[in-house]
């Protein structure tokens, strides 16, 4: 199974996430509902609310509650979209000019609070607290995820270790919250919750992963945002880690002056990414991305063969194959 064929045994579902969407952020305000679907519409593969749905039938669940809850997980994923591009000074996203670029940061930042409040108002209409309190850990650790990535901008002495926290927290949390929505949805034992759990956070550490090498990789017009941008931001990511780690003395030094300098050259830029792809940072990178899929895959064995497993797998492995 592929990834498309993945999608298609949730297709009607996925659709009812789009609607349902498009119903929740309507407002009398009419900034809300136009930057709102600026973002929303601008593309996307809705890889949050797929891997809850899935894992939802996966787990036994038929009913309609999977569909309010996908929604209000891509409502978060989007409001966090809004404030980095704010923070990060982004003008691209998936291709198009990003909203703060557009609507100004202003509208980006409220926006994003509206989607983020609706978010955890769409959550209490299922009046289930466990879910409840799984969205509430993974929101307030992605906070802290934001937070430590800007105390590590521009600083070479970044470790593999800090770098990880920052990945697990900011991405992987919500998509391992994912995840175990939909074993609690189906009431699964435990085991198979946590085991969900795992899978998703696993998955989700490997798509970061990925994510980082594309911003040394890809062409513009397929990444859908600026090659480079981590870096001419001071992200100090897993591939620019294992150069500092690995690179000659003199690069090295090098490395490092040019991430705490904030006024970079194109031709700093130009020897970092050269740097990085002699180091073989970007290899390193996947290989561990690899590793992670595969810790992802074995925390499925708890469940029985089933088309909604293999689905999984299949989303699993497409993180390491995606180009953008």
């Amino acid at each position: 199974m592929n990834f498309e064929q993945a999608i298609q045994l949730v297709e009607e579902e996925m659709k009812a996430v789009e609607a349902d969407m498009a119903r929740n952020f309507f407002s009398e305000i009419s900034m809300i509902p136009t930057v709102s679907r600026y973002l929303i519409s601008s593309g996307g593969k809705r890889f949050r609310p797929l891997l809850l749905l899935l894992s939802a039938r996966l787990c036994g669940h038929s009913g309609p509650r999977a569909v309010p809850l996908a929604s209000s997980i891509e409502f978060i994923h989007t409001a966090t979209l809004l404030h980095d591009d704010v923070v990060d000074r982004a003008f691209l996203r998936r291709g198009l000019a990003s909203a703060n670029s557009v609507y100004g940061d202003g509208a980006s930042v409220l926006v994003g609070d509206f989607l983020f409040t609706k978010a955890f108002s769409m959550i209490v209409g299922e009046r289930n607290l466990p879910i409840l309190e799984v969205i509430s850990q993974a929101t307030t650790r992605m906070a802290e995820g934001e937070v430590m990535q800007l105390t590590k901008m521009g600083n070479p002495e970044t470790t593999e270790e800090d770098y990880r926290y920052v990945v697990i927290n900011k991405t992987a949390v919500l998509i391992s919250a994912a995840c175990r929505i939909g074993g609690i949805l189906g009431g699964v034992p435990q085991e198979k919750e946590k085991a969900l759990a795992a899978f998703g956070l696993n998955v989700g550490i490997a798509f970061q992963l990925m994510d980082d090498t594309l911003d040394y990789i890809a062409e513009e017009k397929t990444l859908g945002k600026t090659i480079g941008k981590d870096l001419s931001e001071g992200k100090v990511t897993l591939p620019l880690i294992h150069a500092l780690r690995t690179a000659p003395a003199e690069g090295q030094d090098r490395l490092r002056a040019v991430i705490r300098n904030r006024d970079r050259t194109e031709e700093d830029l130009r020897f970092v990414m050269q740097a990085v792809q002699d180091s073989g940072g970007i290899g390193y990178t996947v290989n561990r991305a690899a590793d992670y899929v595969n810790q992802g895959r074995n925390s499925l064995s708890v469940f029985s063969p089933a088309p909604e497993k293999e689905a999984l797998l299949a989303i699993a492995e497409y993180t390491l194959k995606r180009n953008k």
